[in-house]
């Protein structure tokens, strides 16, 4: 066994490496203050017939690893969570571009997690893990690598903030990268500036580098060979490209000049890939006839884009395709908008609830309850194919991005008491469909009356480079420029700011001046963008939905709580069953009360504050007889809280039986006149019937009150048993 330690940010980060999972090609044990995570990367026998290289990457989260036992009904761990599935998103983003290219062996990296101590978050070290792992196995990787999260706690730039820093940060970015360069970004943000993102980006890099070189001490001790068997050979044939180029260059020229639209080009291209296919099929294999083709159209695509600024459909290198949006077409829905940017059409609803309705989450996170959800659609007649729906990682990714996009300008809950679902449908896509949910979701936020803090649109930036240095940045890519380019880097803000950040390259990594020109370059998109949606809908709606539901806000003393909630939550289901509303109760006293109809709503609100209001002598109530007795009757004037009317308060009148006045359920009106020195409640009736008018009878004789408390407080007793 092997230790390795080095100090990042007051913190000792620790490799551990010939401990656990020896028989994996690599495994290591990364350890953070408390947080443990088992890394293991493993190659499998080359597949045939495939164009990709198969990478799997597995977050593995274990409730052990906080304390707990699932909740599930087999009380072990099911599908991965959302958290697992980005966690290892991340990994796979970081390490993919890091693989000789033409692999095709099985490889697999899981991270599993062993100890979360709720400080220091365990994403970070499964990069770290992963890159370790593969560093010290046989398997080719283009390493080290290493990762950084920066936060921005009180105006200060902060390196692997603790999840309590977090929580109060302005900035969640996660960089990772290698010696010379940048490989991934994923970030969220509170309307941060441009240039703040900047320098966290070059705080991070220079972390990155000393991890790098940390791993690097530990791989030259060990000194792991790397096996050449998993190395792909090269057996491009080159006559076969020269050939294909003579026949096919010109045509693939003309078509991209034309600048159509993604069906058209589709279909001219593969037109042309036909003709190609058909003059040499005797001569080579179809598959090497394909790859040579696919490599000819990635050619000329890149050089029209550096050479000659021309892009496939004939925009500017910072154009935005031509742009259209609606909102409120969607009838019974909160909230909808449709917005279509050249051929990628997003459809998102809005849909409100109760606070019940938050998503309840089972993970490592200190975090329990989601209030505001994102999810994202995309069926395959989006992109005009037939295939199996489900949803996969792609989407779970597509919808936290949007999410974290919007997080930062959805309002408080002590503003809006509400949670929100939104969900996107992607119906067209050619390129972004990312960034056109988060331009569709805030016009479906506006629409369905949501005061968000301010409008957010998002724009896909890519890249395309060559080997001696050229390079152009291109805004709002579009499906082939995203295929054939090195950069998909989205961003997300409002005027103020960016809230949202992702990159992924194909490429061995990015330079910071890339990264500044293509920041600023989205800026433009974005305000062009949003200028835009705002034309659609300038500021979200004054009401609600028809069909929404309706909140009603109220605040209670924290030692009244038990008493809305009632003896095993009697009280509370009850005024549920009256009303037929929803009613969620924080333990700060916060009550909020839901209902489809406002109606409903106040009479809940009326029993609430019925309720935990103290009761003073002048008041006047609305109650229901609940008992009789020969001395007077108990009016329930609130849930759970009667009062006495003695015989004598009835009637002005004389009053021979209490039966003849009153009755059990009737509803009558009643004056406090008295709160004894033990807090009961003494009421009158004929202090309503009389009014002004109304005096106090003389004092009743001392047996007639014996009895009457005697009988009182059995009752209450028996209330109480039963």
């Amino acid at each position: 066994m092997n230790k390795y330690e080095i100090e990042l940010a007051g913190r000792t980060l620790s490799i551990e490496t010939g401990s656990l999972a020896q028989q994996a090609n690599g495994s290591v044990v990364v350890r953070y203050g408390d947080t443990v995570v088992l890394v293991t990367a493993v190659a499998g026998p080359a597949k045939d017939g495939i164009d990709f290289m198969p990478l799997t990457v597995d977050f593995e989260e274990r409730l052990y690893a906080v304390g707990r036992i699932p909740g599930s009904f087999f009380r072990r761990e099911g599908r991965p969570t959302t958290e697992a599935i980005l966690a290892a998103r991340l990994t796979d983003r970081t390490i993919r571009p890091r693989f000789p290219k033409g692999i095709r062996n099985e490889l697999q990296v899981i991270a599993t997690v062993l100890s979360a101590d709720q400080v220091n978050q365990p994403d970070i070290l499964a990069i770290i893990g992963a890159s370790a792992a593969l560093s010290i196995s046989r398997i080719p990787f283009d390493g080290p690598i290493a990762a950084t999260r920066m936060g921005l706690v009180d105006g200060e730039l902060t390196i692997n903030p603790t999840f309590e820093q977090l929580a109060v940060s302005d900035l969640d970015l996660t960089i990772s990268g290698s010696r010379e360069a940048m490989i991934m970004v994923e970030a969220g943000a509170k309307e941060v500036d441009e240039e703040i993102v900047l320098e966290a980006l070059r705080i991070g890099q220079e972390n990155n580098v000393a991890i790098v070189e940390f791993q690097d001490r530990i791989i030259a001790e060990l000194g792991v060979e790397k096996s050449q068997d998993l190395v792909p050979e090269n057996n491009e044939e080159t006559d076969l490209i020269s050939k294909i180029q003579e026949i096919a260059k010109e045509k693939l020229e003309a078509v991209i000049d034309q600048g159509e639209g993604r069906g058209e080009r589709s279909a001219a291209m593969h037109s042309i890939e036909q003709e190609v296919s058909n003059t040499f099929s005797t001569d080579y294999d179809p598959k090497s006839i394909a790859k040579a083709y696919d490599n000819l159209v990635k050619k000329v695509v890149r050089s029209k884009i550096l050479n000659e600024g021309k892009r496939p459909d004939g925009r500017k290198l910072d154009e935005v395709r031509p742009l259209s949006s609606s909102v409120g077409l969607i009838p019974r829905t909160h909230g909808s908008a449709l917005f279509q940017r050249g051929e990628t059409q997003i459809l998102t609803l809005t849909t409100l609830g109760s606070l019940s309705m938050e998503q309840r989450l089972d993970s490592l996170s200190p975090e329990d309850n989601k209030r505001y959800m994102h999810h994202y659609n995309f069926p395959p007649y989006s992109t005009g194919e037939a295939r199996r729906i489900g949803t996969g990682r792609r989407e779970i990714g597509h919808g936290a991005l949007a999410e974290r996009a919007l997080v930062p300008v959805i309002p408080d809950e002590s503003e809006f008491p509400y949670v929100l679902r939104l969900v996107s449908e992607a119906l067209g896509s050619n390129g972004s469909t990312s960034m056109g949910s988060v331009c569709g979701s805030t016009l479906s936020l506006m629409d369905a009356g949501v005061p968000i803090k301010a409008p957010v649109s998002g724009v896909a930036m890519g890249l395309m480079t060559d080997d001696e240095g050229n390079h152009a940045i291109l805004t709002d890519i579009q499906g082939v420029e995203d295929f054939m380019g090195d950069m998909d880097f989205k961003v997300a803000g409002t005027r103020e700011g960016i809230t949202a950040l992702q990159m992924d390259i194909k490429v061995s990594g990015i330079t910071p001046e890339i990264m500044r020109k293509a920041l600023f370059q989205a800026n433009e998109g974005r305000a062009h963008i949003l200028a835009h949606m705002l034309e659609t809908l300038p500021e979200n709606r004054t009401e609600l939905s028809d069909h929404a539901p309706r909140m009603v806000r109220t605040q209670v003393p924290v030692d009244k709580i038990g008493v809305i909630i009632g003896p095993g939550g009697k009280t509370i289901r009850s005024i549920i069953e009256q009303t037929g509303v929803s009613i969620d109760v924080s333990d700060d006293g916060g009550v909020t009360i839901g209902s489809v109809d406002g109606n409903s709503a106040a009479e809940a609100l009326a029993i609430v504050e019925g309720l935990t209001r103290e009761v003073e002598v002048g008041q006047t109530y609305s109650g229901k007889v609940s008992r009789l007795m020969n001395f007077g009757a108990f009016v329930e004037i609130s849930p759970g809280k009667d009062g006495l009317v003695h015989i004598s308060e009835l009637s002005s009148e004389h009053v021979a039986s209490v039966e003849s006045v009153v009755s059990v359920g009737d509803e009558i009106e009643v004056k406090v006149i008295e709160i004894d020195r033990i807090g009961r409640i003494n009421l009158s009736r004929r202090a309503i019937l009389e009014g002004e008018d109304y005096s106090p009878r003389p004092s009743r004789d001392s047996g007639e009150r014996r009895t009457g408390n005697r009988d009182r407080d059995r009752g209450d007793d028996r209330r109480r048993r039963g």
